[in-house]
């Protein structure tokens, strides 16, 4: 099959002219913790924040995700695996483009966040939103 895999990024309008143009240098920081801890709101004021500032983000939410392009996966440790894998894929695209990327799963494992940050690279800046058990339970529908 890779030999009918022809890329062609070669075409395109360069990385550095588009950092260049939005005046900035992606990044992904993802956002992980508990359900209910905040992620998703820490993200929105953050974007909101960066935005006022004239930087250009996008929010990678997990709940969005599961109802859209990850709506066929369950969780079950592969199904969690896959998820991730998408979503730090889609994160690695719009961070090498010069987007700041503000990503919000739990993400519960070492092993998970070694896989984002493999397939993210350099880009890739971890972040535990800390929350209690108890605080995340009363948050969380």
């Amino acid at each position: 099959m890779s030999e009918n895999i022809h890329t062609q990024f070669h075409r395109f309008v360069s990385v550095e002219e588009k950092r260049e143009l939005l005046g900035q240098t992606g990044v992904v920081l993802w956002l992980y913790g508990l359900s209910g801890a905040g992620k998703s709101t820490i993200a929105a004021g953050a974007e909101r924040r960066l935005h006022d500032a004239g930087r250009f983000t996008m929010i990678l939410d997990g709940d969005n995700f599961r109802n859209g392009l990850n709506a066929d996966l369950g969780f079950s440790d592969e199904d969690r695996c896959e998820n991730v894998r998408r979503v730090a894929e889609v994160a690695s695209l719009l961070a090498s483009q010069g987007i700041i990327v503000m990503v919000s799963v739990i993400t519960p494992t070492i092993a998970l966040r070694a896989l984002a940050k493999k397939i993210v690279g350099s880009a890739f800046r971890e972040v535990f939103v800390k929350a209690s058990y108890q605080e995340c339970a009363e948050r969380d529908p």
